[in-house]
């Protein structure tokens, strides 16, 4: 019952908003109006200081943070929300939009919109394993989009929007059907499939940090407390 009145109110509610509101740089974007995230929100801000200053590369140590299980991926829809709520996350270092899960090498925007890649909408998160646990990160990813919605999130339908993780190892793995289970407990019928972690493909340079480039709130994420702790 909560999974279907869940997805019937962020469908219903994402009616009037542009179709593939992600399929092109400049559209204008709406903030959701769910009522179900409306009345449970969890701290929905504006950007912060630290995701519009997001750090570069230069700044920290990929390898390194791989090698301490520092590195986490998920697919929740269009990618411009997840990164951005993600992102704000104290001891994240980094949030990036791009693509995994398909069959085509360093696959255009246009091949995964045109479902010719079988790419998913994926972000990459570094974070500091010190600082943050790879738990709390899934955790978030599973607070801000619909993990019940089978066929894409809100009104962005179709397979590049599924619900996924990517797990990196098998504690990863653990982690997330742990939560997934606690989901389950609490009657949600979770459609978010757990996918070994493959190659990932940065997206174009117009998808990343869209909502703090364009001062814009996300349309159809907003985090929500479904695990019932907040």
């Amino acid at each position: 019952m909560i999974s279907r009145r869940a997805t019937l109110l962020s469908t219903l509610s994402c009616l009037a908003l542009p179709l593939a509101a992600c399929s092109t740089a400049t559209e204008d974007a709406s903030p959701t109006s769910d009522p179900a995230a409306q009345s449970r929100a969890v701290n929905n801000s504006k950007p912060t200081a630290r995701a519009e200053a997001k750090p570069t590369k230069a700044t920290f140590d990929p390898a390194d943070l791989e090698a301490r299980g520092g590195v986490a991926y998920f697919a929740g829809g269009c990618f411009w929300g997840v990164e951005h709520f993600l992102e704000q996350i104290d001891g994240v270092y980094s949030v990036e939009s791009g693509y995994m899960g398909g069959h085509v090498d360093d696959p255009s925007y246009e091949d995964v919109l045109t479902h010719e890649s079988g790419h998913l909408e994926t972000v990459r998160v570094y974070f500091e394993p010190a600082r943050v646990s790879y738990e709390v990160v899934a955790k978030r990813f599973f607070e801000i989009h619909d993990p019940t919605q089978a066929d894409g999130q809100g009104p962005d339908i179709g397979p590049q929007y599924l619900s996924a993780v990517f797990v990196a190892s098998e504690a990863q793995r653990e982690v997330v059907a742990e939560l997934i289970e606690r989901l389950e407990q609490r009657g949600y019928e979770v459609a978010t499939t757990v996918r070994p972690a493959a190659t990932f493909w940065e997206a174009e340079d117009y998808h990343q940090d869209y909502y703090v480039r364009h001062n814009k709130q996300p349309y159809c994420h907003a985090p929500v407390d479904r695990f019932g702790d907040s």
